[in-house]
Order: structure tokens, then C-alpha cells, then sequence
């Protein structure tokens, strides 16, 4: 029965199906393109306060419509104010940021607070009204998704398009000021007036989502979509375009749970979606997933490994004291600071590469191949070395650290930039810079 009911859920069989999944993809798309922006100038709170500001919004519009007459439980009216609502909050957030010595999460904090709490009070105001139809206005703060109706999910849809073209049109402008508000300005930009915009966008975007998901989870359509996608890519465009499309999946997968599952509230469905997009992300993401990062770190421990080997072996070799392996042994122990299992697992490493061989005598001896490589690692460690000390200032005494720090990330560009900044040694392994002692440690 359930496998029947999720199967005519999404091949959206029913025709409620497609008007509350048409409503609320649309929403996770616009939530995750805009939502983005909100992410990189580092206010995805604003949008949590800007959704409770718009709660009084709501109440004061209800009640304003059923004293002139009208119908107080029209969609349009009540976003509207909503919206006017919403807008105060942020001004208010904003005005209070810069105009007073409070942080911007105090001002937050303050401006949740009191407009949420204002809007209760109000709302328990219309529920003593005589003859007020206040039924299910308390669903603005949780979200009524499945009783969207078709007018309803075109109004969100028509203003979900008008914020995308919005954003898009002016995507080169929003890019420049988000990462470098200062250079904007100084050309010309008007800074102050694009942030307005983006903020009524986002103010926009959170109160078209209130039908859908309510005033307290409608933070997670604008946060967690960008913040997934943070994980897959560095670059703002594709950043923008996997925002919107992982809006849409949460969205669509949110929306069809709860329709296959009865007494599943569709909000925090499509939240539970998007966090479970979130988790999926961080663990594997190709970018900033904690596998990757983990991944990249074993790879940079390993090759800083080999690379302090072949070092060491190359400077053992110059001094000419590695007669015996015991010798030489001692030797690295010694070099690096190495335990043991440290160096046994370097020489594995090596020897698997088949950069080093052990000689019959029991010493570890390079390969052609192995040489070459070691002596590109002692050059590059020595340019460095070099360029500290005549380009950077840097104590003698200090410089070898300096270098370890940096010789096992350096790339090809920034080794052709050290031969451009230090010509005079060629292609040739320089001296050290350090008394070379009988334990190939530098002095």
C-alpha cells in the first residue's frame, strides 16, 4: 500500500501532488539560488530573524483586511504583510548593526525575539476577536504544506521566478560586491543599495516559504541548500546552479515522504531532506567532504614523509659518514627526529616507488630514478632556504623550519618563480645553507 502511494507520488499521478510539488520545488530552487549570497556574506542568520519579524506582519494584515471587510485569510493579503513585516525586521537588524556598539547576533537576537514575540501577542488578540475566522492562522508558524491549493502555488511560483531573473540579471553585480565590498565601492558600485536588494530578496524568498514550511524552519530552504553545494565546488556559478538543483531534490523528496507517509508534516520533511542531502555531502564531498579533506591529508603525510626521506638520504650522502647501515640508520633517526616505526614506514613507501634499494651490505641506496627526485626535493628546500634569507629577512637559524613548512606544497609555478628570483644556480642542487653535521642535520 505505502510502496503504491509513493510510487503515484512521484510520477505525480495526483493533481494535489503537482500543485503542493510544483509550490514547493519552486521554492527550493529560488531558497538555494539566493540563499547562496545570504551564505558567503556570512548572514544566514538574518534569515531566521526576518522570519519571525514577519509574524506580526501576518496578524496585523488579518486583522486590517477583516475591519475594512474584506477576506482576512487571503493569501496575497497576509504575505503581503508578511513581507512589509519581514522588511522592518531586517531594516531593524541592520539599523541596529550599524548605529549602535551591539554585534550583529545581539541585534538578531533582539530583533527575533521581540518581533515573535510581539506577533503571539497579536495572534492571541485574534483569537478573542468576535467572529474572527482565525482558524489555521497558527499554521504560518509550522507550515501548511499540503494544503496548498493551485492559486497558492502559482502565487509562490510567480514570485519565485521574479526573484531568479532578478538574481541572475544581476549576478556580476551581486558576485562583486559579496566577495570584495570594498573594491565595489571604490568603483563606483552602489554597494549599499545592492545589499538592500539582496536582503529584500532573501526577506522575499522566506516569505513566500511560510505556506510551505512556516516561519521556524523556513531558515533551513535558505542555509542548508547553499551549504551543501559549499561542499562540491569552489566556484560561485556552479556553486549557484547545485544550490538550486539540491533545493529542488530536497524539496521534491521532502514534499513526496510526506504525501506517501500519512500524518507527515511536509516542512519538516523537506527539511529532514535537505539536512540528509547536507550530511551526504559533508561526509563525501569532493571538495570540502571530511573524507576528501582526510583523504588529502594522508596524501600530504605520506608525501612529506618521502620527501623528508630522500632529503635526508641525499644529505647523509654529502657528508660521506654512512659506512655501515647502522650508521646510516642512525643517521636519519637522527635527521628528521624520526621514531623507528616513522622511518620503517618512510622506507616502505620508497622502496615501494622503488625510488631507494637496499645494497647487499644492508644500506639503502637510491635508484636512478630515486636520485633525481631527491635531488629536485634537497634543491627546492634550498632555493627556499635561499630566498628566505636574502628576499624575506628571515633569521638563519630559522630558515630551515621556514622551508619545511612550505617545500612539500610547493608547485611547479612557484619553484619557476624561486629560479626567476634566484638565477644564479641553474638547474644545479645549491649548498646548504647549514653546517652539514656527521648526522646530516642541518647547524
Amino acid at each position: 500500500m505505502m510502496v503504491d502511494r509513493l510510487l503515484r507520488v512521484l510520477t505525480l499521478a495526483d493533481y494535489n501532488t503537482r500543485v503542493v510539488m510544483f509550490g514547493t520545488v519552486m521554492l527550493g530552487v529560488t531558497g538555494g539560488v539566493v540563499g547562496v549570497f545570504l551564505l558567503l556574506r556570512r548572514r544566514a542568520l538574518l534569515a531566521d530573524a526576518v522570519s519571525h519579524a514577519a509574524l506580526p506582519g501576518v496578524a496585523t494584515a488579518f486583522m486590517l483586511v477583516m475591519a475594512f471587510g474584506g477576506d482576512p485569510r487571503s493569501l496575497p493579503l497576509l504575505l503581503l504583510g508578511a513581507l512589509v513585516s519581514g522588511l522592518l525586521g531586517m531594516v531593524c537588524v541592520l539599523m541596529i548593526s550599524r548605529y549602535t556598539r551591539l554585534s550583529q547576533d545581539a541585534a538578531l537576537g533582539i530583533v527575533l525575539s521581540v518581533f515573535f514575540g510581539f506577533g503571539i501577542v497579536l495572534l492571541g488578540i485574534i483569537q478573542r476577536m468576535r467572529g474572527a475566522p482565525a482558524a489555521g492562522l497558527n499554521h504560518f508558524i509550522y507550515g501548511r504544506t499540503a494544503s496548498m491549493i493551485r492559486s497558492d502555488a502559482l502565487l509562490i511560483g510567480v514570485a519565485a521566478i521574479v526573484v531568479l531573473v532578478i538574481t541572475v540579471l544581476l549576478f556580476k553585480e551581486f558576485r562583486l560586491f559579496t566577495f570584495d565590498p570594498g573594491f565595489a565601492s571604490g568603483d563606483g558600485w552602489p554597494v549599499h543599495r545592492l545589499d538592500a536588494l539582496l536582503m529584500t530578496l532573501v526577506v522575499s524568498v522566506t516569505v513566500i516559504g511560510l505556506q510551505a514550511v512556516g516561519i521556524i524552519l523556513v531558515i533551513a530552504i535558505l542555509v542548508l541548500p547553499p551549504a551543501t553545494a559549499r561542499f562540491w565546488t569552489d566556484r560561485l556559478a556552479p556553486m549557484v546552479v547545485l544550490s538550486g538543483v539540491l533545493g529542488a531534490i530536497g524539496a521534491y523528496a521532502g514534499t513526496a515522504l510526506s504525501a506517501s507517509m500519512p500524518r507527515m508534516p511536509a516542512g519538516a520533511a523537506i527539511v529532514v531532506s535537505h539536512g540528509s542531502l547536507f550530511v551526504l555531502s559533508m561526509l563525501f564531498g569532493r571538495v570540502r567532504g571530511v573524507l576528501h579533506e582526510l583523504s588529502a591529508q594522508r596524501r600530504l603525510s605520506r608525501r612529506t614523509l618521502k620527501q623528508n626521506l630522500l632529503r635526508a638520504l641525499y644529505e647523509c650522502e654529502e657528508t660521506g659518514d654512512i659506512a655501515t647501515p647502522e650508521t646510516q640508520t642512525l643517521h636519519l633517526l637522527r635527521a628528521r627526529g624520526w621514531s623507528p616505526r616513522e622511518l620503517r614506514m618512510a622506507i616502505r613507501l620508497l622502496r615501494r616507488e622503488k625510488s631507494i634499494y637496499q645494497s647487499t651490505d644492508g644500506r639503502w641506496l637510491f635508484s636512478e630514478a630515486g636520485r633525481v627526485r631527491a635531488a629536485r626535493v634537497t634543491r627546492n628546500h634550498r632555493l627556499w632556504e635561499v630566498y628566505l634569507l636574502e628576499h624575506a629577512d628571515t633569521a638563519p637559524a630559522h630558515v630551515d623550519q621556514g622551508a619545511d613548512y612550505i617545500e612539500h606544497v610547493l608547485g611547479d609555478e612557484l619553484i619557476s618563480e624561486l629560479e626567476r628570483a634566484i638565477p644564479r644556480f641553474g638547474k644545479v642542487v645549491p649548498a646548504s645553507v647549514h653546517v652539514i653535521d656527521s648526522a646530516g642535520r642541518p647547524t
